[in-house]
């Protein structure tokens, strides 16, 4: 600014030398007009550069990563004739042009003053001790996705006055991603390697490389927006470890994962196994099965034999026992009948009570043992 103030003042120079020098020029003369020209040119110019000036440049979107502490510059020089007091403001512009602006930070007559909602002025401060001294820059201490907004520096020193605005984005960095692989693994098959972040702000990119055995062969397919590695023919020649990296515009993370390739197995022998496996198994339960009934058997049988020694030991053995034992029982047994020995004579009625027993010289008869009654008779 103050070299094209110089440069319109030498060019005004050098026509009034030009004047001097030919005193006959008329003032009609093109001159002249160059005279006044350069006369208008330099009051304008002086007249623009009267009053604040923002002297900060950068990026009018910016963009961090959330918890990141971050300051939007703001740089101010004022004009000699700002004699007024000096009033500094920082707000986030409405994106509704009906709607107030939201004033956040103020510095007035030496003091800061914070206003607006705590939730998002917390952390906010001026980056200088003193915003007097040319620098109103803004400072942010934690950033959050409720930061992202348009800030307005805003800086009056009467007469002068100036303001800038920048943007605001606060982006959330991807979380560390997961990766897996879908499919066999097997050779000639299809295979795909999946790579998933949980977290993080749009727009993701996911790129998939491989750390071990050379570049990925060009005949998979790799999707960005996804995170998959799609392929089709899988091969000895896919083997490796892969690395994904996922990214966006405020941060990065990956993850790895190991391909193998497994050849197919012999169908052949896996159909002689099935069917071996089915005949061990029909085997197995066969043998079972006779286990089972053998024992029931064996059970049973053990069971009647146990009966049947029960019923034995429940009827008395057969006793032997005097005649003298056996005639008073079986005169027990059957009352009103007379039980004689052999060879012993029984008289009538008047002499009941009154056995005679006969001579020694007379033989017994042999007795006989009757089961019915348990003695002998």
């Amino acid at each position: 600014m103050y070299f094209r103030s110089i440069a319109l003042c030498a060019c005004l120079f050098n026509v009034a030398m030009v004047q001097n020098v030919y005193p006959c020029i008329p003032s009609s003369h093109p001159w002249s007009s160059m005279i006044g020209i350069c006369a208008i040119t330099v009051f304008l110019n002086a007249a623009g550069s009267m009053g604040m000036q923002l002297t900060s440049t950068g990026p009018q979107t910016v963009q961090r990563a959330q918890g990141e502490r971050i300051t939007l510059v703001c740089t101010y020089t004022p004009d000699p004739s700002d004699t007024g007091e000096l009033d500094i403001e920082w707000s986030v512009v409405s994106p509704d042009t009906t709607q107030k602006d939201q004033l956040l930070l103020s510095y007035a007559g030496g003091n800061k003053y914070i206003h607006g909602n705590p939730g998002l002025t917390k952390g906010l401060d001026f980056a200088a001790g003193d915003p007097s001294l040319g620098d109103a820059s803004l400072s942010i201490a934690f950033l959050s996705p409720t930061h992202s907004a348009t800030y307005q520096c805003k800086v009056k020193k009467s007469p002068g006055v100036d303001m800038q605005k920048v943007s605001l984005v606060v982006m959330v960095r991807p979380s560390v991603p997961k990766c897996w692989v879908e499919g066999g693994e097997a050779v000639g098959e299809t295979v795909s390697l999946h790579c998933k972040s949980s977290e993080g702000s749009s727009p993701l990119n996911y790129a998939w490389k491989r750390e071990r055995g050379g570049p990925i062969p060009p005949s998979t397919t790799q999707n960005r927006v996804t995170g998959e590695l799609l392929i089709s023919n899988h091969s000895e020649s896919f083997v490796g470890i892969y690395m994904c990296e996922v990214t966006n515009a405020v941060g990065d993370e990956r993850c790895r994962v190991k391909l193998t390739a497994n050849k197919p197995p012999n169908r052949a022998g896996v159909i002689v196994g099935t069917v071996v496996g089915c005949l061990l198994l029909i085997i197995i339960l066969a043998i079972l099965i006779w286990l089972l009934i053998y024992k029931c058997d064996a059970r049973f049988t053990r069971y009647e034999k146990e009966v049947s020694n029960d019923i034995r030991e429940d009827v008395p053995a057969p006793e032997s026992r005097p005649h003298s034992r056996g005639s008073s029982r079986g005169a027990s047994l059957h009352p009103g009948v007379a039980y004689s020995q052999v060879g012993m004579q029984q008289t009538g009625h008047s002499d009941r009570g009154h056995t005679h027993i006969p001579s020694s010289s007379t033989g017994y008869t042999p007795v006989k043992y009757d089961s019915r009654y348990g003695f002998a008779v």
